[in-house]
């Protein structure tokens, strides 16, 4: 890869990964389109750790307060705000954490194509638009219950499918549990931290197992733009969903997903 393609793709990334527009769908479809080479095991860890510094760095209270309730739950405490946070968040990852290690290999084989990304862009985009139209705006994030949890890890299992967006099945799954937009898109970033941090220590791990030759400098690079990007993004995205909810994003998939449409026929 050169320096370009590391800059460009790590951009994608980090802008994509927590809009609810589909980041595995983006860092498919730009070397597609390009006639790129796959960017590689590499590559994706690294950008995939660069968004999880920009999610701690942004959420870094909420981080603390996670890290604080785990100790309790260790400690036996399971009854406090900050436990059952953690334990909320816990639960909501294993769903998850299974499908990923059933079905990543097979999905990484048979569902990185650009047909399938139409379909998901469009249908996920759609349920999302009347997910947050007529969903409930009641709920806070404090209120989010270990069923409430298991049903949004269940919906961020499904974001293994290239075009579904993680943010945005896990927002979408949320807003029709009755949670606020701001919360929703709270609660559906914490959930994506351990995610990240499992599926790129994963790779990590697959990365150095397989002796491949690594550019550090190269991958270095890569994962502070994916971090700097991802951060502006969380930022940007944290405005426009509580001024104007997901309709913006959904109007977006839908285009895409017709414009995809269009070059493939």
């Amino acid at each position: 890869m050169t320096t370009l393609q590391i800059i460009i793709l790590a951009i994608v990334q980090g802008m994509t990964e927590f809009l609810p527009i589909s980041s595995s769908g983006h860092l498919v479809l730009v070397p597609y389109f390009l006639d790129w080479t796959d960017q590689g095991l590499a590559f994706d860890v690294a950008v995939h750790f660069g968004s999880l510094a920009a999610v701690c760095i942004f959420f870094r209270e909420d981080i603390k307060s996670l890290i604080f309730g785990g100790v309790q739950v260790l400690g036996g405490k399971v009854k406090t705000p900050e436990s059952r946070m953690a334990l909320a968040i816990a639960l909501g990852t294993v769903p998850a954490a299974i499908a990923g290690l059933a079905f990543a290999s097979w999905i990484e084989v048979n569902l990185r194509d650009p047909a399938v990304i139409v379909y998901s862009l469009s249908g996920y985009g759609v349920l999302m638009w009347f997910a947050d139209r007529l969903g409930r705006r009641e709920r806070a994030i404090a209120s989010v219950g270990y069923r409430d949890a298991i049903i949004i890890g269940c919906a961020q299992a499904l974001a293994l499918v290239p075009g579904t967006s993680r943010s945005g099945v896990t927002i979408t799954a949320a807003r029709i549990l009755g949670f606020e937009r701001q919360d929703a898109a709270r609660f559906s970033f914490l959930l994506s931290a351990p995610v990240i941090l499992l599926a790129a220590g994963y790779k990590f791990v697959e990365l150095i197992s397989s002796g491949t030759i690594v550019a550090w400098g190269q991958l270095g690079l890569g994962a502070l733009v994916a971090c700097a990007v991802a951060y502006v993004s969380i930022e940007f995205f944290m405005r426009v969903v509580t001024r104007v909810g997901l309709a913006p994003f959904a109007i977006y998939r839908l285009i895409l997903a017709a414009v995809i449409l269009y070059a493939l026929v």
